[in-house]
């Protein structure tokens, strides 16, 4: 079984930085891809950042140029820099860790998500 476990976040002011941080566990398997999305109160989930094994990256249009995604696949992780946040990134942040096993078998494991407020 996949777990994956998510840390960072809390408050900031507008134009200040944040980083998550994402760990991916368990035994038997390889990532194909992990990502960041965050969802705000009444929006869906959204994606923010992907980052694939092969080093694809994708950013939402709101967050290029701000937001940076980073990893080690080797390590099953991913980090997310969010610099210069706007009070529109307030959201709970998600980490996705998909996977697959030898099997082959293909899924997707969340993160806890963590919260992002960003105050004007």
């Amino acid at each position: 079984q996949v777990q994956v476990v998510q840390s960072g976040g809390g408050l900031v002011q507008a134009g200040g930085s944040l980083r998550l941080s994402c760990v991916a566990s368990g035994s038997g398997f390889r990532i194909n891809a992990m990502e960041w999305y965050r969802q705000a109160p009444g929006n869906q989930r959204e994606l923010v950042a992907k980052l694939t094994s092969g080093g694809m990256i994708t950013y939402a249009d709101s967050v290029k140029g701000r937001f940076t995604i980073s990893g080690d696949n080797a390590k099953k992780t991913v980090y997310l820099q969010m610099n210069s946040l706007k009070p529109e990134d307030t959201a709970v942040y998600y980490c996705a860790a998909d996977w697959m096993t030898g099997v082959p078998e293909v899924g997707r494991a969340w993160g806890q998500g963590t919260q992002v407020t960003v105050s004007s």
